[in-house]
């Protein structure tokens, strides 16, 4: 028997709110995530709270008479009867929400919603993945009348949340704003529950299983079902298997410090163009995070993105871990253990990328980088991250040690001095001040 599914606090519910309020029912409200990430769970909850009552309706589950309510919406009067007496639930005018859960899996329904909110009787909110895929929004037309929001595993203070520690995350807010260091013993501290919170991740089913067992095995089970389906949505991305091959070789490219992910590796030698519409089609499905080159490293990063050179990270570091070392058929405790003590004799570097990747998108910036080649020599410096900030940009450079080396920064600084606003190394020691570099711990990075 499974265990109830936990309720996590989640921040995407106070976007939620300012939609009800703001919108007042001008708009459905269309969630979009990963599967797994929680979607179904805080709506849901949202529903109960803010609602007189509502209709979940899971189209994933739902029964053949629910989806042939869609065919024909001319007469909503008896939709919305038909709807009550199969879901034995009282609608109220202008308290009652209706909510189309893997509203993916039935086209007509999300194409109603320019008419459903036209008639303002109900609130509605959608929820779904792989919802922009080709297949799941051909021959039909895409409600403007939708406000849209992205939802994302849980974040450092989430998992904190869940852990029953309120206070850690607001702290060190306060700290960074402050420009201090905490002292080597809070650091190591702190750095533990990050690391800890990289190796479980933000996908609720896992966090939910540490939290219940406090073992890492059945931790390692949980991200593994999710990997399955993870496989299964891929399948219908592109049922030659390329997608699924190109997400589990991730780990394999970021571990050998390539400039690029190198298609020809996985696939042999791809067409450029087939090759970027699977990895776009897997990004809309946001089980992967995006890093683009910059061409030109300004202000408008967008502008000189390049569309055949790029990174790719997972959207969830817990499930990170679980798929680098997925040679396994589980990963063991021990390699848990190592990890979370910091003394796994691997090269930790693509870990600490990937969960920055995670953190600067979550807080909503696109992910871009940066390399040039060194003088006299084969190898190129490398910005991992850029930020636009203001009229100026800011250059990141990821370690996974204490070193405080910075070739590429110092690099790009003597390139684009005039381009530059702050220079930052992330790495996983106490907060210090080099030069005009500001080094932070890897968990302050969401205040960047």
């Amino acid at each position: 028997m499974q265990n109830e599914k936990k309720l996590f606090k989640r921040k995407i519910y106070d976007q939620m709110l300012r939609w009800k309020k703001e919108s007042d029912g001008k708009t459905a409200l269309l969630v979009k995530g990963a599967k797994r990430v929680g979607k179904s769970t805080i709506v849901e909850q949202f529903a109960k709270n803010e609602y007189k009552s509502f209709i979940l309706i899971n189209f994933a589950s739902a029964p053949q008479e629910v989806h042939e309510l869609f065919s024909d919406i001319s007469d909503l009067n008896y939709l919305f009867i038909r709807l009550q007496l199969i879901f034995h639930v009282d609608l109220h005018e202008r308290n009652s929400v209706i909510i189309f859960d893997e509203v993916q899996q039935e086209k007509r329904a999300r194409q109603a919603i320019k008419f459903l909110v036209a008639d303002h009787r109900y609130d509605y909110i959608e929820t779904g993945s792989l919802i922009s895929i080709r297949k799941n929004i051909e021959g039909i037309s895409i409600p403007s009348e939708e406000t849209r929001i992205q939802m994302f595993p849980m974040d450092w203070e989430e998992f904190l949340w869940a852990t029953g520690d309120v206070t850690t995350c607001p702290l060190l807010e306060k700290i960074y704003a402050q420009r201090i260091g905490l002292g080597n013993d809070v650091q190591r501290r702190i750095m533990r529950y990050f690391r800890l919170y990289m190796l479980v991740g933000g996908m609720p089913q896992a966090v939910q299983t540490y939290l219940e067992t406090n073992n890492f095995r059945m931790v390692d089970q949980a991200k593994r079902e999710i990997l399955d389906l993870y496989e299964e949505d891929f399948m219908k991305i592109d049922p030659s298997g390329k997608a699924f091959l190109i997400f589990d070789n991730i780990p394999a490219q970021l571990t050998g410090n390539a400039t690029r992910y190198q298609a020809s590796s996985v696939l042999g030698n791809p067409k450029q163009e087939k090759f970027s519409e699977i990895v776009n089609e897997m990004a809309e499905s946001m089980t992967v995070n995006i890093a683009f080159h910059a061409t030109d490293p300004a202000v408008g990063l967008s502008l000189s993105k390049s569309l055949s050179h790029f990174k790719i990270f997972l959207a969830d570091t817990g499930l990170f871990v679980t798929l680098a070392f997925k040679d396994k058929s589980f990963t063991e405790n021990i390699i848990y253990e190592k990890l979370l003590n910091d003394k796994l004799d691997v090269n930790l570097g693509y870990l600490y990328e990937n969960i920055v990747a995670q953190m600067l998108k979550a807080s909503g910036n696109e992910l871009f980088y940066y390399t040039f080649p060194m003088e006299n020599s084969t190898r190129s410096y490398e910005i991992d991250f850029l930020l636009s900030r203001g009229a100026k940009l800011c250059p990141i450079e990821v370690k996974s040690s204490g070193y405080k080396t910075h070739a590429s920064l110092d690099a790009f600084s003597q390139k684009y001095a005039s381009r530059i606003l702050q220079r930052y190394l992330i790495y996983p020691k106490d907060f210090a001040k080099e030069q005009d570099i500001l080094c932070i711990p890897v968990y302050m990075t969401p205040f960047l």
